[in-house]
């Protein structure tokens, strides 16, 4: 779905994923490259000072570009920015949010800046940013 002009406000309702699994940090580890055994191997992780294996940040970085991108157009997105704020651990239930902040009239395009978040159900603020997009009329 590809809104035509953005307006400041929500960009819809929040997506709610989760609880996140084991499973689901291997199969992004598999699709990456990255197979870094912190991240399903929970005696590696507690040698490193953790309680057990933590989700793939990026993995959760992507859902969130994927969401706002989904609602904006994917070819329409011009920079995609986010900070790693907390842990999310399995079990977590990641709720990704958009909203736009600010817009910008051209003579062809609605230039908006998103402030984009995924908050595990704690309240606790996994990642925030921002994103960029130029829509066309």
């Amino acid at each position: 779905m590809t809104a035509s002009r953005p307006a400041v406000g929500p960009l819809g309702a929040p997506l709610v994923q989760g609880p996140l699994t084991v499973t689901d940090f291997v199969r992004y580890q598999g699709a990456s490259g990255d197979m870094n055994p912190i991240h399903h191997d929970a005696e590696f992780a507690r040698a490193a000072g953790f309680p057990t294996v933590f989700a793939v940040g990026m993995r959760q970085a992507g859902v969130l570009a994927a969401f706002v991108a989904d609602r904006l157009g994917p070819d329409n997105v011009r920079r995609f920015e986010v900070q790693f704020r907390a842990i999310a651990w399995p079990g977590d239930i990641i709720t990704y949010t958009g909203e736009v902040t600010a817009v910008e009239e051209t003579a062809t395009h609605t230039v908006c800046t998103v402030a984009v978040q995924a908050t595990r159900q704690t309240g606790e603020v996994h990642l925030a940013g921002t994103a960029v997009f130029e829509v066309p009329f």
